[in-house]
């Protein structure tokens, strides 16, 4: 009776035990159905609000604007809110417009006039910091140096960079009225828009016998145009080379890293990414070198992104001099997303760091000898020799 009793109080205490089991993952099976619906639920709400709000925004301006309502036109601008909302200056939304820029841009070639600009922040105004040879602009007279008041009548300030850029731009033979400031005077030019041939790389034999070679940006084809360059430049027997990174914005990264491959050893790290996830990606030099003779750098506060990298290479693995002054820091990488309608989206995508694993976002690379140019150059792309002290520092570490 007693084994009874025990085994009839163990069934008892088994359905009780399972009981209480299927109680309990009835009730986290519970929660966890709640959180799930109302994650779902908060997601939905934000989106019925967003609509409700935009319907509501709608018919408001509709009855009481005493504009004409360009639908197509605001829903671009409110996608570009709602992109930038996540407060990073690089991760846009680009129209179909923008997106065909975007393409100009490291295609190498464009319709415009051909010249550079940068923002003048020291004071708020559009420089001319380089005119590209055999272009409409150079034909027609503008220089480096002069500060572009207005286009088309209509006065720009240097925060306004990116409009000028656009009205600048056109289709080919259109004309454009451009007006600078140099030397206190003012001087109007009308331009007939043309097709441009972005050349990033010129390069040349200066004092003592040093090659130099300048690039502007990292453009579809750069990599091949130094290789060319440095390979007409080597019949002279140079006995050093100065690579030109001032006022170079970057690019495209591939371009960078194919420049590198020319100087640093085979099997050396040239670049360390980390996505969203710290995941690192290291990529490494595949080829030998073929530049085997003494190199400096030169960088400036223009000198970002894939030009960076460049820099941040040459200075860890090869142990190069870098002149100049801090770079802007830059030390993020974009990738582009196309959409079916033609409109796209640049999303920060990566962090990157020097071989030595070296930051250089929002740090930027610290030159090894700093030297300042005085201010009415230190913008400017084409200083003549006597004024570029950069320069001058250059070939004197190369002797």
């Amino acid at each position: 009776n007693e084994n009874l009793v025990k085994k009839t109080e163990n069934k008892k205490y088994n359905i009780l035990k399972i009981i209480i089991t299927i109680i309990v993952t009835a009730i986290i099976t519970y929660f966890l159905t709640i959180t799930i619906t109302l994650k779902s639920y908060l997601n939905s709400s934000n989106m019925t609000y967003l609509s409700t709000k935009i319907n509501l925004i709608k018919q408001k301006l509709k009855s009481e604007s005493i504009y004409d309502l360009d639908e197509d036109k605001m829903i671009e601008k409110a996608l570009k809110g709602y992109v930038g909302g996540i407060e990073d200056k690089y991760t846009q939304y680009l129209t179909k417009e923008e997106m065909n820029e975007l393409m100009e841009d490291t295609s190498g070639s464009y319709v415009g006039i051909g010249v550079y600009m940068a923002d003048n922040t020291s004071d708020n105004t559009i420089l001319i910091i380089g005119v590209i040879e055999g272009s409409v602009a150079e034909k027609t007279g503008l220089q480096a140096g002069d500060i572009i008041k207005k286009v088309d009548g209509i006065e720009y300030k240097g925060e306004q960079l990116d409009t000028v850029s656009n009205k600048i731009k056109g289709d080919e033979g259109t004309s454009v009225t451009i007006t600078i400031l140099r030397n206190n005077e003012e001087k109007e030019f009308n331009i007939v828009r043309s097709n441009v041939k972005l050349k990033t790389v010129s390069s040349k034999m200066i004092e003592n016998n040093k090659a130099y070679i300048k690039i502007s940006s990292f453009n579809d084809g750069t990599a091949n145009e130094f290789k060319e360059a440095y390979e007409n430049l080597k019949e002279n027997n140079p006995t050093g080379l100065i690579i030109d990174l001032r006022n170079n914005g970057g690019g495209l990264v591939t371009e960078s890293l194919d420049i590198a491959e020319t100087m640093v050893e085979k099997g050396k790290t040239l670049l360390i990414t980390s996505n969203k996830n710290n995941k690192e990606d290291i990529k490494k030099s595949k080829e030998n070198p073929t530049i085997n003779i003494p190199v400096v750098v030169l960088i400036n506060q223009n000198t970002a992104s894939a030009s960076e990298i460049l820099a941040g290479i040459l200075k860890d693995n090869c142990n190069y001099k870098i002149i100049g002054t801090k770079s802007y820091g830059k030390g993020v990488i974009q990738t582009v997303y196309s959409f079916s309608d033609g409109s796209g989206l640049k999303v920060t995508t990566e962090e990157y760091f020097t071989p030595n694993h070296n930051i250089i976002n929002k740090v930027g690379i610290t030159p090894d000898i700093e030297v300042k140019l005085d201010s009415e150059w230190e913008n400017i792309s084409n200083i003549p020799y006597e004024n570029d002290l950069q320069l001058q520092e250059a070939v004197k570490q190369l002797e």
